[in-house]
């Protein structure tokens, strides 16, 4: 076999259809969109359009809402909290969401940190967050540490 004589398998590829080329071929003049009205022109806005029969937007059910007023927390697992004393966190100093943001621990605090108790914690930590499962607060203490609960960052704004 030589690199020249290497081609698609048959059908793999298909030829585009040249439209527009006289009104000889089947595409030619108007190109297969008919004549006039809004489809025969660019830039149709008809997303959606079923051609009179009812939308499936308006013939399923709405369901579900989203809460603007949510609050939403950054979640931080001690298993994950674990692997980064692992690499080399520094557990000397308190951990508040900038000591762990700094050190790539979490993303983004967002209104705050709430720590899960998902995992084993074997270093003695203090650590400062917003929210705390009782199994997370009882893997810390068990491993000597201490939780500080806060109040969260979109509380303080409120009243303020």
């Amino acid at each position: 076999m030589k690199l020249n004589q290497i081609a698609d398998n048959a059908g793999a590829r298909k030829v585009r259809t040249r439209v527009g080329r006289g009104i000889g071929c089947t595409k030619g003049k108007t190109c297969g969109r008919g004549v006039k009205g809004q489809t025969s022109r660019s830039g149709v806005a008809i997303n959606g359009f079923e051609g009179g029969q009812m939308p499936i937007y308006r013939r399923l059910p709405k369901r579900g809402f989203k809460n603007v007023n949510a609050v939403e927390f950054s979640e931080l697992t001690i298993d994950r909290l674990q692997q980064a004393i692992n690499h080399g966190l520094d557990v000397a100093q308190p951990l508040t969401a900038e000591v762990l943001k700094a050190a790539g621990v979490i993303h983004k605090p967002l209104a705050g940190i709430r720590l899960i108790g998902v995992g084993e914690l074997s270093a003695k930590v203090t650590i400062e967050v917003v929210g705390a499962t009782p199994g997370a607060i009882a893997s810390v203490e068990k491993a000597g540490g201490s939780v500080t609960v806060l109040k969260p960052a979109v509380a303080d704004a409120a009243e303020g």
